[in-house]
């Protein structure tokens, strides 16, 4: 499915959005430039999950860890790992058994670590300097 979106506001209401449909072990594989608003639809998914805290890209860290919500959310920042190895490393098949969200950014680094039934949102520019065209595959919204 296809979304438009117009601001950086829109972006996050449909990361909140998606966030009602996801079930415990969801992994949702970003992909985009930077600053496409990656991080932007992931503060969504955490409004959405019932998180309060400050969302912040997990550039220099991998991954940022927040609970507190209806399901916890592991934020992965992949743009610094160069294959599936190094994330099965940093304890990949730990995250997954946990119960939680895995929202994760650049995932074509490490896309045959990723399984059937990973939800795919591709977030590209628009025409406008806020316009994103968000393309979800993998769930109903």
């Amino acid at each position: 499915m296809e979304f438009v979106t117009n601001s950086e506001r829109e972006t996050e209401e449909l990361g909140a959005r998606l966030a009602g449909r996801l079930e415990p072990g969801a992994v949702i594989a970003f992909t985009g430039d930077l600053g496409a608003g990656k991080t932007a639809f992931t503060r969504g998914l955490a409004r959405g999950l019932g998180i309060s805290e400050r969302i912040t890209s997990p550039t220099f860290t991998i991954v940022n860890e927040y609970e507190g919500g209806r399901l916890p959310l592991f934020h992965f920042d992949m743009y610094r790992v160069a294959s599936s190895d190094e994330l099965f490393d940093i304890g990949w098949e730990d995250y997954l058994a946990r119960g939680g969200v895995c929202a994760v950014e650049w995932s074509e680094n490490i896309a045959d670590a990723l399984e059937e039934g990973t939800i795919s949102v591709e977030i590209l520019r628009g025409t406008a300097e806020s316009q994103r065209v968000i393309t979800v595959e993998g769930v109903e919204l």
